[in-house]
């Protein structure tokens, strides 16, 4: 008497899951990534007034810094905390 595989019948579940993944490996993908950027962005990023006034406080601050003259005042800092938190 000769028994047979009935169950599986040839079937391969891992030979299934290659042949599936190499399809989709050879499909080209027609999906791409691209960002817009919006003309209000464009028009922060050219404006130039805000970055050199930032650009002349930043080196300022860096001169105090160098020489040993800037200081902190610590009530206005809690003045902006607390304006901060309430609104």
């Amino acid at each position: 008497m000769k028994i047979n595989n009935l169950g599986s019948m040839g079937v391969n579940p891992y030979k299934r899951s290659l042949e599936k993944s190499a399809q989709t490996a050879q499909k080209p993908q027609a999906k791409e990534d691209k960002v817009e950027i919006s003309s209000k962005a464009m028009d922060l990023q050219q404006t130039n007034e805000v970055t050199k006034a930032r650009q002349e406080k930043i080196q300022a601050i860096k001169t105090q810094l160098e020489n040993g003259t800037y200081t902190i005042d610590p009530k206005a800092i809690a003045n902006g905390l607390l304006n901060f938190y309430k609104k």
